[in-house]
């Protein structure tokens, strides 16, 4: 379903019993958009994420990693100044509307008791995130300003009076009344006319939730009853997420216009986790990435221009014997050249002495005319040599930012940083960096083999170089997929099992440009046999006496993978 009104009326009822009553101890913004708010409640640390994404506006419990930028944003700044160590008082929905309130309270610098909320809008591109002063009712700040001219309904900047979005006059909220839904059934007996309806009639409700409650409310039976027990199941959740041959869907508890196969969560964050895991990391890293995106697109694309130009060269080339053998009929047929022709026809004794026509210079006397095509077949087959090298690095350089293409088609947003620094080191990318800021050094993501054996996967090409030349055992097996790009695959054993074998392989396959392939074939071989030749980028290595064995990737695999075994 859609993060709705309904969805958002049980998301709010978890996040209260969860939060309510605990301590702001942390807030952090690591996305334009989003901020993560980690409250501390019965004992435990929950990081709660607040997002005004366009297209993924949401509030859960996310356990997803995260890095900080360097340099905090002012927003998040503003937020720790009137939010650190406040508690959160409770978690409340604005009617049955797309809003939610995080009620707080604390101390201001004076040690005077400070009321302040937090209202998430969840509006499309119109989600908003606000700081509002409970006593003025007055907007501190937001996460996304909106100049007066942009918006002429409410004011969306600093210092203004927060004043909620305007709403659909007459629209009821289906928790506290269900007036109206009798005539509307009868009035609209199939689910394609009164879905429409009940959106028009009832608040907070998308599109998907409307024809769900249209397919309920028809059933053969007491409609109403129907209609309430519905409504019911949102404050008794059993969150899963439901994949069918199209897409992945996520309901609060069994849908009846949502067949297909089941996985169910204790939670609905860790429902959305799971759902939101790609969608809004791949978000994530564009929106990081856009800078490194830009320099791999124009690098691609001079270097692949460079190949089509050589191959026109060498094309060229093919000819050149051309301008040789006519350098020699005009040297033996001297005598018949007069200075001031523009061609002539001689009889062309590589060729059965069929004529050949050779165009002259009115300008040259003959004997330069027959230099100027032996200087040019010359310098044509001096340059074979020259164009072949150039083309090589080319190729290379192709190579190269293919790999890294993929591997931030890969990557975790806290990947993105190491790659950008990779491509200043390599004279790519000229970046302004203040002395004080070390860039932070990210490690391989660790996963574990089905006996407990660590493995270790990089996701860049400066985490493939700590791994594979520095951090790993001479004697640990090294995994990569064959003459595809991909990640380097360290197993911290010497003498693996083949089912541990084949969990490197599989892990070797997910993270390559074969993701989305079968029968991928990985090669494997000890570190000690890994080999880096001098001056070569980050990440490269060369290697024999590697074997080879064949997968297939598999999520549910990879996913496996990455829970360590129980003690």
């Amino acid at each position: 379903m859609s993060f709705d009104g309904l969805f958002t009326h049980t998301m709010v009822r978890e996040l209260n019993q969860i939060l309510a009553g605990g301590r702001i101890t942390k807030l952090h913004q690591p996305y334009p958009n989003e901020i993560f708010m980690v409250v501390r409640n019965h004992h435990q640390n929950y990081p709660v994420l607040l997002s005004a994404h366009p297209n993924f506006a949401r509030a859960q419990i996310s356990k997803i990693k995260y890095t900080n930028p360097q340099t905090a944003p002012n927003f998040v700044m503003m937020l720790r100044k009137h939010l650190e160590g406040a508690q959160l008082l409770s978690v409340e929905q604005i009617e049955n509307d797309r809003i939610i309130k995080f009620a707080t309270t604390g101390r201001n610098e004076l040690g005077d008791e400070e009321k302040t909320s937090l209202y998430l809008e969840m509006m499309g591109r119109h989600s908003n995130l606000f700081l509002v002063d409970e006593a003025k009712q007055r907007i501190i700040d937001l996460i996304k300003h909106v100049s007066p001219d942009q918006n002429r309904v409410r004011s969306l900047i600093p210092g203004g009076q927060y004043v909620q979005p305007p709403k659909q006059a007459g629209l009821i909220n289906p928790f506290t009344s269900l007036q109206g839904l009798a005539p509307l059934i009868l009035e609209h007996p199939d689910v394609e006319a009164l879905a429409p309806a009940l959106q028009q009639h009832f608040q907070g409700l998308a599109r998907d939730s409307t024809r769900e409650f249209a397919t309920v409310v028809l059933q053969s039976g007491d409609s109403m009853a129907y209609a309430k027990a519905w409504l019911a199941n949102f404050d008794q959740p059993q969150p899963q997420l439901v994949t069918t041959e199209q897409k992945m869907a996520f309901a609060p508890f069994d849908w009846l216009t949502l067949p297909g196969e089941k996985t169910h969560f204790d939670t609905l964050s860790e429902m959305l986790d799971q759902y939101f895991a790609d969608k809004s990391e791949r978000d994530r890293v564009n929106q990081q990435a856009s800078v490194v995106l830009r320099v791999i697109k124009n690098e691609l694309k001079k270097n692949r221009n460079k190949v089509k130009k050589f191959e026109q060269e060498l094309a060229q080339v093919d000819h050149a014997d051309e301008f040789k053998i006519k350098g020699e009929l005009l040297t033996t047929y001297m005598h018949e050249v007069e200075r001031g022709m523009t061609s002539i026809d001689l009889p062309n004794y590589y060729d059965d002495n069929r004529s050949l026509t050779i165009a002259l210079s009115n300008q040259l006397s003959p004997s330069r005319n027959a230099q100027k095509y032996f200087t040019r077949y010359n310098k044509l087959k001096a340059s074979v040599k020259y164009i072949n090298e150039q083309m090589d690095l080319a190729q290379t350089e192709i190579t190269y930012f293919e790999n890294l293409q993929e591997q931030v088609a890969l990557a975790a947003p806290r990947d993105i940083e190491e790659i950008k620094q990779e491509l200043i080191q390599e004279g790519y990318l000229r970046l302004q960096i203040k002395k004080k800021q070390k860039p932070k050094v990210s490690a391989p993501e660790k996963f574990y083999a089905s006996d407990g054996t660590l493995i270790e996967v990089g996701k860049n090409n400066l985490q493939n170089e700590r791994l594979s030349m520095h951090t790993a055992n001479r004697n640990d097996i090294w995994l990569h997929t064959k003459d595809i790009p991909g990640s380097h695959v360290v197993l911290h054993t010497s003498e693996p099992s083949d089912a541990t074998l084949l969990e490197g392989a599989q892990l070797a396959a997910y993270f390559s440009k074969a993701r989305d392939s079968s029968n991928v074939p990985v090669d494997y071989l000890p570190v000690k046999r890994l080999r880096k030749p001098n001056g070569s980028k980050p990440g490269f290595v060369i290697f024999e006496g590697q074997q080879t064995l064949t997968v297939t990737p598999s999520a549910a695999v990879v996913q496996r993978l990455r829970q360590a075994p129980a003690k």
